[in-house]
């Protein structure tokens, strides 16, 4: 071994040293498991020449190694950030200092709760071609953020989703300092109000894509911009007293007042209507929306091609018939939960869009067969969402996959009336790729299997609680690039489905067995022999699993998912034999596993290096397992820990204190806000952590 390893990785002239750095960066790029790139940088200094010149990706777990790798990968483009924990402005602002990061387009944020303005103003100084940001998440951030960010004059795209102290005033600051803004997500951020997106729309000429959904800011009082006065009213909860005041008079500062409930409403869309280049918008759950502002945003430009309004409770058919007849290039339009009635107009305009609709969901509403004839009239679906939807029966469905031929996607969640449909489907949809049939208990084996043999490029199928068993699941075995599956509450599989599907279905990477409680070690042994990919593991309840089946899992190496709640058979040692193996674990739950004790926190804690979520509540760990846990896993940052009867308040303190820097949400009983004390909750919530506090009775469960 180590004389190839001189012969082909040393620093010889010979072997790989002789090949160019973009030649073995080109090879680089083919090799697709990280894994596996490692294995190339430590058996080829080559190698790893070529790829500190030649990646253009990193994603970075810890802080401690930022800098090195700063100035390590030089040619990077693409800096992910989002699950580095514990990162702050001091030390991303010491990271970026001396790095060369000018190639640097896309920076990603996402939950790092840490970082404030500070941390941003070096980002944005440390990388003059940003184009690209995503905040989303980080629930502390405001107004002086977003000016940070503002001075990154060339950014394209910006996501502030959940940003929940950007108000009008930090817009403002985005929208003139990024005037080439092409795609934005305020999704959340409830203090933005009519005045900033009226603002966005003037500044922002090639804005692409914009989510706006849920904005609104909740509070004691209300303001609600009317279209026809340009009036306002503020309404006082307590004392009933209403007073009408002109919108043109509020100044910046009342629109901040605590007890204000600013809705973003129709005039929001008459702004938006008024960019020539939007194609994609997204509208969920805005409550102030209706008919009115949908058919002022169908008499703007006719550039929008993908629109989403479900959840908002005032819009109807009419509104929606308003909106295509004024785009009539829409390709997609997600309606879900929104509509009561379906109506002829809607149905006529729906049939303009027959050659360019390719995506419609209407989850939620009262469909005839009449109504699901009418839409097969949109030959070019590929995804139709029918999700609780009443009045689906098999002759509908038939109606519709008969002229829709080229579905992929189909979902009738809940459509519990369907018997015969897998049969048309399979029949005329061949290449339909997702399949969601959750609830749908009536469906027949003979169906799903037409299924299997007609539709070869199955990918996902949705079986929960259809009552299948292990005959039905033999036919599935024919889906040989099958990726998720889904069985949950099926409690006839046994371990013989297990292995009919562990035979053929080498490409699965997410299984769901949620209390299919028929499971047992022999069926987990199938499992991990025959599909090696899986990534997202659900075995909640199934209680005859012991230590021994988890063993079996230690095999799976790319298991990063893993939900054990309530197996109330295992032990330390089979989460010791999944935390060995399985080393890309970065969520695990073990919820009432009550037998687990310090001997898996421990083995967490050495093996299990880049877990990031963990449940543990009811398990009998100690003060000092969990204070070792908390201390030894860097990447750790959302941890449940609800009824440790075995931990002591100092137990707590201790574990809070070791890990303060780093976690971002915790799950505490009630009863413990009063006893830790007053400067570890005020450190924590300095830090960004968000604690969320239960008021649960002590009760076990089997």
């Amino acid at each position: 071994m180590s004389e190839e390893v001189q012969r082909y990785g040393g620093g010889g002239g010979g072997g790989m040293a002789a090949l160019s750095l973009d030649l073995l960066g080109q090879v680089l790029d083919r090799v697709r498991e990280p894994r596996d790139r490692k294995a190339c940088r430590l058996v080829s200094r080559a190698f790893a020449r070529a790829e500190a010149a030649h990646r253009r990706a990193l994603r970075v777990l810890r802080r401690e190694p930022l800098a090195r790798l700063l100035r390590a990968f030089r040619a990077l483009e693409r800096l992910d950030l989002s699950a580095c924990a514990s990162l702050d402005d001091a030390s991303l602002a010491a990271a970026l200092s001396g790095a060369d990061l000018a190639g640097v387009r896309r920076v990603c944020l996402a939950r790092a709760s840490g970082v404030g303005w500070r941390g941003l103003d070096a980002l944005v100084a440390a990388c003059p071609r940003l184009e690209a940001v995503d905040l989303s998440h980080c629930v502390g951030a405001g107004d002086r953020e977003a000016a940070a960010l503002a001075a990154a004059t060339g950014l394209r795209e910006l996501s502030l989703e959940k940003c929940l102290g950007v108000t009008d005033m930090g817009l403002a600051k985005v929208v003139v300092g990024c005037p080439r803004l092409e795609k934005l997500s305020l999704k959340w951020c409830r203090e933005i109000s009519d005045i900033g997106i009226d603002l966005l729309s003037k500044k922002c000429h090639d804005l692409r894509s914009l989510d706006i959904s849920y904005l609104k800011l909740l509070g004691l009082g209300m303001i609600c911009g009317s279209t026809a006065t340009n009036k306002a009213v503020k309404c006082d909860f307590d004392s009933s007293l209403w007073v009408d005041f002109d919108m043109e008079n509020v100044q910046s500062s009342e629109l901040g007042l605590t007890g204000w409930l600013i809705l973003v409403g129709n005039e929001s869309l008459r702004s938006i209507s008024s960019l020539e280049k939007l194609e994609e918008l997204a509208m969920v759950c805005c409550s102030c929306i209706d008919d009115d502002g949908l058919e002022l945003l169908g008499k703007g430009s006719n550039s929008l091609q993908s629109v989403d309004v479900s959840r908002c409770d005032h819009v109807t058919s009419q509104g929606l018939a308003s909106l295509i007849d004024g785009h009539n290039f829409l390709q997609k339009l997600n309606a879900a939960d929104s509509l009561h009635e379906m109506r002829q107009s809607f149905l006529s305009n729906l049939a303009k869009l027959k050659d360019t609709l390719t995506v419609l969901r209407l989850d939620g509403l009262e469909v005839a067969s009449s109504v699901l004839l009418a839409i097969g009239g949109c030959n070019n679906l590929v995804e139709i969402g029918l999700s609780k939807c009443n009045g689906v029966t098999d002759e509908g469905i038939s109606s519709l996959v008969t002229q829709c031929s080229h579905l992929r996607v189909i979902d009738l969640t809940c459509c519990n009336s369907l018997q015969q449909c897998p049969d048309s489907i399979a029949e005329n949809c061949k290449m339909v790729e997702r399949l969601r049939l959750e609830s749908c208990s009536s469906i027949s084996e003979k169906g799903l299997e037409q299924i299997a043999t007609s539709c070869p490029n199955l990918k996902e199928i949705d079986l929960t609680d259809c009552g299948v068993n292990d005959a039905a699941l033999r036919p599935l075995a024919k889906c040989s690039e099958l990726l998720v599956l889904k069985l949950g509450l099926c409690s006839s599989i046994s371990d013989k489905g297990l292995a009919f599907i562990s035979s053929s279905c080498g490409k699965l990477i997410e299984l769901d067995l949620y209390r299919c409680n028929s499971i047992t070690d022999d069926g987990l042994a199938a499992l991990a022999n025959g599909c090696k990919k899986i990534k997202m593991l659900n075995l909640c309840y199934c209680n005859k699993i012991t230590d021994t089946g988890l063993g079996h899992l230690g095999s799976l190496e790319e298991l990063t998912n893993l939900e054990l709640r309530c197996l109330v058979r295992i032990t330390g040692i089979g989460i010791s034999s999944v935390a060995i193996g399985c080393k890309n674990l970065i969520e695990i739950d073990l919820k009432r596993c009550y037998s687990v004790d310090d001997a898996g926190l421990w083995a967490l804690a050495r093996y299990a290096l880049n877990l990031r979520q963990l449940t543990i509540s009811y398990c009998q760990v100690t003060g000092l397992g969990l204070c070792h846990l908390l201390s030894s896993l860097r990447c750790l940052q959302d941890v449940k820990m609800v009824h440790l009867s075995w931990v002591s308040i100092e137990g707590f303190e201790m574990a809070l204190r070791a890990a303060c820097g780093r976690l971002k949400k915790l799950k505490m009983l009630s009863g413990l806000k009063s006893v830790l004390s007053p400067e570890l909750l005020q450190m924590l919530q300095a830090c960004g952590c968000r604690i969320r506090w239960v008021n649960k009775p002590l009760v076990y469960k089997d």
